[in-house]
Order: C-alpha cells, then structure tokens, then sequence
C-alpha cells in the first residue's frame, strides 16, 4: 500500500477511535452526573450517616467497630476518598485498630464502594443494577466474614496497623466541588480515548490474540469469552467505569454475548484498579495479601460459581417441532 493511502487508512482509524471514544464517554456522563448531584444532596444534607445506620451491627460480623459503617457506607454512596476522609476522622475515637482489622475494612470497601455509579454503568450494559450492587455488597460482607475467621483463628497481623496517609479534605465550596467534579469527568475522556486506542493498536499487532490465549484457561473458567477477555483485564487494571464503558461499546456493536457481559462485570466489580485502589488501601496500613491476593483469589471463585448458576437458570431454547410429512 502506498504511503499516502497508509496515511489516509490511519487518519480514518483515528478518527472512528475519536468518534466511538466520545460516543463511550457520553453514555458514561449520562450514567454518573445525576448520581454524581444525588450523592452530593445527601451528603450536604447529612443524610448519609442515617443510611449507615444499618450497618453497625453489620460491622460486628466482621469483627470491626460499629463506627466504621459509617464509612463503609460513604464510600459505596460516594467513592473511597471521601470514606477514608470519614475513617480518618472516626479513627482518634475508637481503640487501635489490628493490621487485620485494617486489612478486612479496607477489602470489603474495595469490593463494594461507589456501588450507585457502577452499578448504573452495568445496568447499560444490559444487567440488573440491584442484583450487581447486591453481589457487591453481599461478596463484601461474605470476604469480610471469612477474612475474619482466619485472623481470629491463626492471629495472623495481629500488630497494630499504622496509617501513613491522610486523604485531602473535600471542596469547601460548590464551586469548588463543581469544578473538581468536571476535570475528573473530562479526564475519563482522555483516559476511555487512550484506552480505545491502545486496544486497536493491541489488536492490530496480534498481543490481543497472544492475550487472550495466555489468559482463557482462567478466564473460560469464569465463563468470560475471547471478545470480553481484554476488556475484562482493563477493567481489573483501571476500573470498572472504564472497562464498563469499553463493554458499553462492544455491547452496542453486538460483539459480547449476554453471557460474557454477565460473567465479565460481576468479576470486575469484585475487583477492578487492582493497582491503583490496592496502594491507596496500603497507605492506611492494609496488607498486601487482604487487599490483593484474597479479594482476587475471592471475585475469581464467586464468578466462578455465579456462571455455573447462571447457565443452571438460562432458559434452554425450545426444539423446533417436526415438519408434518404431506398434507
């Protein structure tokens, strides 16, 4: 091919990444500003702390202080930095708290945290936003329970943990709050356009295909299929809104089947920015094998056993009735 013509053959590849990135993050505006201005009411109202409630005694399963629903439920209702805003402050008032009390905490809020946006995101993709929120909450409670168990029963980090980070206090003002909120918003532009990007350049040099080899022993056993298997590790390396914004996408086109959408986002909102979310969780003295090993060790068998259930209660599709022979 000529270069001009490669030029050309690359100008349009751009432009329709551009186009189908813009087309993502609009679908993912329309989702997270309304709860984005809900969540701010409640909170400006104080009306979060009532709606924590229910979980003081909750906090009681898992063997940590009742004041700490409090901050649990702020980050499923708000996000995780405005919840450990509020653990930052809970914490003069209560005793020192483990290493492994830390470490519970700081897992059952990476598996359910800003559950209203995320759950949004998925029910475009063609899921039930209240069935995924109680995935989330119930994967949190039941990790929670059993990372209690085994602390309790092996007194594994038992040390006091220590908190070697303080998170910024929110925007004083609505203005600033605005203005913060609008910068996040149009960084998910440029971050969904990079991504889209990089995922053609990914499937035209073949490391999808070398990928998706690599990785579907794993994922097959979650019922993630090929078209699904890259979203899907973008979505545990960056986060659920971006890799649920990629699905919304290939949704749309027709190239994920219902199946792969299910499996693929219940396993992302067990765990997604394994990175990123996982050394925030370190800095307030989290441990590495909680917060990354077990919740993905955890998200991995659930989804597991949710596709086997899920292919239980499918509906089989009906035989087709015989043809009569002559009239």
């Amino acid at each position: 091919m000529p270069p001009a013509e490669n030029l050309r053959a690359l100008a349009r590849a751009a432009q329709g990444t551009v186009k189908d990135a813009f087309h993502v993050w609009l679908t993912l505006m329309k989702v997270m500003v309304p709860i984005i201005v809900v969540v701010k009411v409640l909170t400006e109202l104080d009306l979060v702390r009532y709606l924590a409630l229910p979980l003081s005694p909750v906090m009681g399963l898992v063997g940590l202080p009742a004041d700490l629903g409090l901050s649990w439920a702020t980050s499923m209702l708000v996000n995780i930095y405005s919840g450990l805003f509020v653990y930052a402050g809970l914490l003069p008032g209560m005793e020192q708290l483990t290493v492994a009390q830390v470490t519970t905490f700081a897992t059952m809020t990476l598996i359910a945290h800003n559950v209203l946006v995320e759950g949004r995101i998925a029910q475009q993709c063609g899921l039930n936003m209240t069935t995924q929120i109680a995935l989330r909450f119930g994967g949190a409670l039941l990790c929670g329970m059993l990372m209690r168990a085994f602390f309790d029963a092996t007194g594994y980090l038992s040390e006091p943990a220590v908190m070697l980070w303080a998170p910024r206090e929110a925007p004083a003002t609505l203005v600033a709050w605005a203005w913060n909120e609008a910068r996040n918003l149009v960084s998910v532009l440029g971050i969904v356009l990079a991504l889209m990007g990089l995922m053609r350049v990914l499937d035209a040099v073949g490391i999808t295909r070398l990928l998706n080899a690599c990785l579907r022993p794993a994922l097959r056993l979650m019922g993630i299929g090929d078209n699904a298997a890259t979203i899907t590790i973008i979505g545990l390396g960056m986060g659920i809104a971006y890799g649920g914004g990629l699905i919304v996408h290939e949704v749309q086109g027709g190239k994920v089947p219902p199946r792969d959408v299910f499996s693929s986002l219940s396993l992302m909102g067990l765990s997604h920015a394994l990175i990123e979310d996982t050394l925030l969780m370190a800095l307030i003295g989290a441990h590495l094998g909680g917060t990354l090993w077990a919740r993905l060790v955890f998200s991995m068998v659930v989804v597991m056993l949710l596709i086997r259930l899920y292919d239980r209660l499918r509906p089989t599709p009906t035989p087709a009735a015989p043809a009569r022979q002559g009239a």
